[in-house]
């Protein structure tokens, strides 16, 4: 299966919260980092576990905003939006024989780091999409 098919079918049972069918897709000895939270989440089992936990893995949508791959790595947008809040996350993925082995993700929510004064006078208001 080409890697942006692997990638878009894990988004997809994320949002079905399908944790047999998303452990489908990572490799056994997966490496996923958070490096905002300054978190490495090693192996399968784990990442099942932390996306998988009652207290996380709440009723949510997830909207996948842009998808690019070329070759191996896939790097894509989504967002995930609650009730308080709107989470958004880039993510660079690598695929190797139908399976994820790394990634990198980026989690964020709009707002979250407001822009400094002092460019005001440079930069525009980026309207919510």
């Amino acid at each position: 299966m080409e890697p942006s098919k692997v990638v878009a079918q894990l988004w997809e049972r994320i949002e079905a919260r399908d944790w047999t069918a998303v452990a489908q897709l990572i490799a056994e000895d997966a490496v996923i980092e958070w490096p905002v939270s300054g978190e490495r989440i090693v192996g399968r089992a784990n990442f099942i576990a932390v996306n998988s936990d009652d207290g996380y893995a709440d009723e949510r949508s997830v909207q996948l905003l842009r998808i690019l791959a070329d070759g191996d790595l896939v790097v894509t947008e989504v967002e995930i939006p609650q009730d308080h809040v709107v989470y958004r996350a880039v993510s660079l993925w690598t695929v190797r024989e139908g399976e994820i082995v790394e990634a990198r993700e980026y989690w964020t929510s709009p707002g979250q780091d407001p822009a400094p004064r002092w460019r005001s006078g440079y930069v525009e208001p980026l309207l919510a999409d």
